[in-house]
């Protein structure tokens, strides 16, 4: 059992440390004062963010995830796994250039010329529409419609909520019911459709920083052109989609979680109360263990998950505990960390209050704590998985 990286996976590792520490890290001021001022949500602006990409794309940090028939470096999970733990560590949101949604890759050659490439090469933007005002965490009630008129076009009408790059969207890649009858299973369609094609967003505003968008369509024409996939088969694209991303929300966790865990070490040693540095308090000392400990633990389960599906095996229930134990364990080390903080972690002055804020969100999207932990039972209980057996 070898838990080793190759020198070329240690060498793009410490370019991205290297990348980190000196792009991004020094913009955590200038994030500050934004969150100071009330316009958090806004930084990074584009520009800034097409600047810092193209400065990663000069030291080869460019479509990570990318086949390399595209121009990509296609470095694995494991590898992303790895770059998310050391981006997220910085306070400042930011992700590489020269990627596209994987579904997008099962279009045909004309989709890949009109939406694929453009979006790698950074030309265009997407965003990923399937949740609705009455579809969370069920995904399958989805209920916007797409009735095929005389011509063999589609018309749209619906609404989709909660985003994510939905306002900064030039196309949308749209799941709409086509066969109401068949369901999920050969009556949900995906879609490629144009902003232009008539659909608009409205922003909406949450408790973090994250800024998604409601998408409102009324009579949108789509050509037959644009399905994505086969008809009333875009269920199964959607969960690809899902599924592909799960694991990278715990190694989001992981990195965000350790800055926290070293913001929390650094004012422990620093901070006097009766005539001690807090450090030497057990109360202190405990918070500090339990929140390493369980940092440790996520990190692992992100590491075989994402070792699983490089490997090509089903690893959707190791996924679903390694995004439950994240989004719990983060959650928790936020916490722990304002409470050493006390008062002053509870102000705007200190960056505490901000990531609360934002991992909150991980125990809600890519499928809430309850979901993940229904799916990690029904997988035990039906026996699709077995305790104790080894991969």
């Amino acid at each position: 059992m070898d838990f080793g990286l190759t020198q070329e996976q240690k060498l793009i590792l410490e370019t991205v440390k290297d990348f980190t520490r000196t792009e991004l890290m020094p913009l955590e001021e200038e994030m500050r004062k934004a969150e100071l001022e009330g316009w958090g949500d806004q930084f990074p602006d584009a520009q800034t963010t097409n600047r810092l990409r193209l400065k990663a794309k000069d030291l080869g940090l460019w479509g990570l995830d990318t086949p390399e028939e595209y121009g990509g470096l296609n470095l694995g999970t494991v590898m992303m796994a790895l770059i998310s733990i050391e981006v997220s560590h910085c306070l400042v949101p930011f992700r590489f250039g020269g990627s596209a949604d994987n579904i997008l890759y099962a279009g045909n050659e004309e989709q890949k010329k009109e939406y694929l490439i453009p979006t790698i090469n950074g030309e265009r933007k997407s965003c990923f529409a399937i949740t609705e005002p009455t579809a969370g965490s069920d995904a399958t009630n989805i209920r916007m419609t797409a009735t095929r008129d005389a011509s063999g076009d589609w018309i749209l009408n619906g609404e989709k909520i909660f985003i994510t790059g939905g306002n900064e969207a030039d196309f949308a890649i749209v799941f709409a019911v086509t066969d109401k009858e068949k369901g999920y299973r050969g009556g949900i369609t995906a879609f490629l459709v144009d902003r232009a094609m008539g659909w608009t967003s409205r922003y909406v505003p949450t408790m973090g920083s994250w800024g998604p968008a409601r998408l409102l369509f009324d009579n949108v024409r789509v050509p037959n052109r644009n399905v994505l996939g086969e008809v009333g088969w875009g269920f199964r694209l959607a969960m690809q989609w899902i599924g592909a991303g799960r694991v990278l929300i715990p190694a989001r966790a992981v990195g965000q979680a350790e800055r926290l865990l070293q913001i929390g070490l650094d004012y422990a040693r620093q901070r006097v109360a009766f005539g001690h540095p807090i450090a030497e308090y057990q109360a202190i000392q405990w918070m500090l263990a339990d929140s390493a400990v369980e940092i440790q633990s996520t990190k692992w389960l992100t590491f075989h998950a994402a070792w699983k599906q490089d490997q090509g095996l089903d690893n959707r229930h190791e996924a679903s505990m390694a995004k439950l134990h994240g989004a719990q364990m983060v959650n928790q080390v936020a916490d722990r960390v304002l409470q050493i903080h006390g008062g002053m972690g509870y102000t705007k002055e200190l960056p505490i209050e901000r990531l609360y804020r934002e991992v909150r969100l991980y125990r809600i999207y890519e499928g809430t704590d309850e979901i993940q932990k229904r799916s990690i039972a029904g997988n035990l209980i039906q026996g699709r998985v077995r305790i104790g057996e080894w991969d």
